[in-house]
């Protein structure tokens, strides 16, 4: 393979790794605004299957009357609906996706930039080398 095509095919390669990143990255942003949503909007939870007239929750993270978060020691069903190992499985799974979605981004990152240096050096050493006029 000559060293342009080999030079076309690295570029290749790191902006495919990049665009990767950048999907993983804006997976694990999906996951952050989904728990996002959990934690701070209100709800309602139903106290039977098919309920006519479900009872109206404060979200976990604004609430002042505590519905939300001590409703299960007072028999409510607020706290039952929206449990927080939910929204902490939610933040659990965009860890990975979170490092994995960097690394690729950045590594794509690096590796375009050093690629196009080296063609910066090679343009320069040509000129460098060229008999002065």
């Amino acid at each position: 393979m000559r060293s342009r095509e080999f030079e076309l095919d690295f570029r290749d390669k790191a902006t495919k790794s990049r665009t990767r990143g950048v999907v993983l990255l804006s997976l694990a942003a999906v996951l952050w605004v989904w728990s996002a949503v959990l934690l701070m909007t209100p709800y309602q939870a139903d106290r039977k299957p098919d309920d006519a007239y479900p009872v109206d929750c404060e979200s976990r993270l604004f609430t002042d009357r505590g519905t939300a978060n001590e409703g299960g020691i007072h028999g409510t069903y607020c706290a039952q609906e929206r449990d927080w190992p939910k929204v902490l499985a939610v933040l659990g799974m965009s860890v990975p996706l979170s490092v994995a979605g960097g690394t690729l981004f950045a590594i794509g990152t690096v590796t375009r930039r050093i690629s196009s240096y080296g063609q910066a050096i090679r343009e320069l050493d040509k000129l460098a080398d060229r008999p002065k006029a």
